[in-house]
């Protein structure tokens, strides 16, 4: 295995219009019970936009995003013992709970109120290296491309927890809101499942993407839908769909908000939106378990990610052609083989 440099290339969040900027850092090294990844690959979630864009206020100033990463590992920490040298993990979004709270103890760590989260609390993937608590990190199975894993790492956990608080019956009509990278995992595992899903979403090319994976309809965003839903999950960060969305449930139906970051929400009408049982509910983020539940569900049923790859190089256009919609499904970074380019900042 190759050795371990002292600095790498890694973009950290600045805020504003520029968002990202590309510096040199320290490697960190990994404390007790860590493991040193070196990344190969990263997926770029709307949350990155949101913590860059100041949507989320960083919680670590000039932070590293990125919460989507897998690679290999290459340094134990004192006391890890959970992976070998060699191993591929990811790297997810929860990073640290407090292990002891009602919430952790009751297996609803995800509500954990001293959670820390990676790529805000604590630097992420969108550098040649990164920690992670190894009790924190998934194992990725060798047969599983790089930029197949890092989507699931996030935008698939959520969408699956989303989905699953959703409480479709059998059979039951799924609306989805918004159709990005969640959005379209999502859809294949409602439609595996044999469920009628029917999106809403602004892009042309996105409906035409859903289509592509089975649903039954796809139409705008705004639009109402063809029938009326068992469930609905809005996945863009869009407010003024909520009554929208609400509207176009069946009686005793549920929507769920699976963003971590949602514009206002317009005066609701108790008896157009949430009278007959209606409800109204969030995701926030994930547990464990989630995650290991999603990665044999995805293996079992052969999910796939629309990806869409960027060179590391690019990571600040990966995130302006989010925020602009300009591909659908997912963006991937891809980590050089080396260390060859170099930052014009240095930050030690």
């Amino acid at each position: 295995m190759n050795e371990v440099p002292r600095t790498m290339p890694a973009w950290e969040a600045i805020g504003g219009a520029g968002r990202i900027r590309r510096v040199r850092r320290p490697v960190p090294e990994p404390g007790g019970g860590d493991v040193l990844v070196r990344i190969d690959s990263c997926g770029v979630c709307r949350t990155d936009l949101h913590v860059t864009e100041g949507d989320l206020p960083v919680h670590k100033p000039h932070v590293i995003p990125g919460h989507e990463a897998v690679g290999r590992v290459v340094a134990l920490g004192e006391d890890a013992a959970r992976f070998e040298l060699g191993d591929r993990v990811g790297i997810a979004w929860l990073r640290a709970t407090c292990g002891a709270c009602r919430w952790c103890r009751s297996g609803r760590e995800n509500l954990c109120r001293d959670a820390q989260f990676t790529g805000w609390d604590a630097d992420g993937g969108y550098a040649l290296y990164a920690t992670v608590a190894e009790v924190f990190a998934y194992r990725i199975p060798e047969g599983l491309p790089s930029e197949q894993a890092a989507p699931l790492l996030c935008a698939g956990i959520i969408g699956y927890r989303a989905l699953r608080r959703a409480d479709l019956p059998p059979g039951g009509r799924l609306g989805i809101y918004g159709f990005g990278a969640s959005a379209h995992l999502t859809a294949q595992i409602a439609v595996a499942q044999g469920a009628e899903v029917h999106v809403m979403t602004r892009g042309a090319d996105a409906r035409r993407l859903a289509l592509d994976l089975g649903v039954a309809s796809a139409g705008p965003a705004d639009a109402a839908p063809p029938v009326p839903l068992d469930a609905s999950i809005l996945f863009a960060p869009a407010g003024e769909l909520v009554p929208t969305a609400l509207a176009g449930l069946e009686q005793g139906g549920t929507l769920v908000v699976a963003g971590i970051h949602l514009s206002d929400i317009p005066q609701l009408n108790y008896a157009e939106h949430l009278f007959r049982e209606r409800r109204l509910t969030s995701v926030t983020a994930n547990t464990r378990r989630d995650g290991e539940e999603l990665f044999r569900l995805a293996a079992r049923l052969g999910l796939r990610a629309a990806v869409t790859p960027y060179a590391f190089s690019d990571a600040d256009r990966a995130l302006d052609d989010l925020a602009r919609g300009a591909f659908s499904g997912v963006a991937v970074l891809s980590m050089p083989d080396d260390d060859s380019s170099r930052a014009s900042t240095v930050v030690l």
